[in-house]
This record gives C-alpha cells, structure tokens and sequence, in this order.
C-alpha cells in the first residue's frame, strides 16, 4: 500500500498536531509527508520501473522540504524537535 490510511493520519495529527483537529499546521503536513514517502520508498524498492511514483516521490520530497525551511525560519527549536521525533537529517 503507497497511501496512508485515515487511521494513520489521524494518529499523526493526534501526535504532531496542536489539537486533534489541526491537520493543517506545518508540523503535521511534514509527519504525514515524512509517512508517506517512506511508504512509497517501500514500493518502489519492490518495483524499480515505476518511474510515475518516483516522479511523486519526488515532488513529495521537495514539498517537505520547502515545508521545513519554512519551520527552520519560523522556529528555530521547533525544527530541531521535528527532526528528532521523525528521524530525519539535517
């Protein structure tokens, strides 16, 4: 399965997310980001020739990316704390 489920999302924004009901904050946009492309790094270990989800990977990369820079200007802990919980690099 490349997408998340509603379970998992709502568990992310219950984890990331100021209350259960801000799935819009850039916090929660980046764990849901963060969620669905390891899934899809999964797929397409499995299928190498898939070229149209790499190209999704892709975009969804650079969408989290852009994300956090906003985060790093905004907060510069905040970011800190964001990278440590969902394992990332700097």
């Amino acid at each position: 399965m490349m997408s998340i489920n509603k379970n998992q999302t709502t568990k992310i924004i219950k984890d990331f997310g100021s209350n259960e009901n801000d799935s819009g904050s850039a916090d929660v946009q980046v764990a849901i980001l963060t969620e669905r492309i390891k899934n899809l790094t999964e797929h397409l270990k499995i299928h190498k020739k898939d070229f149209g989800s790499r190209r999704g990977l892709l975009s969804m990369v650079g969408q989290r990316r852009n994300l956090l820079k906003y985060i790093k200007n905004k907060n510069e802990d905040r970011y800190t704390n964001l990278i440590k919980k969902l394992g990332l690099r700097r």
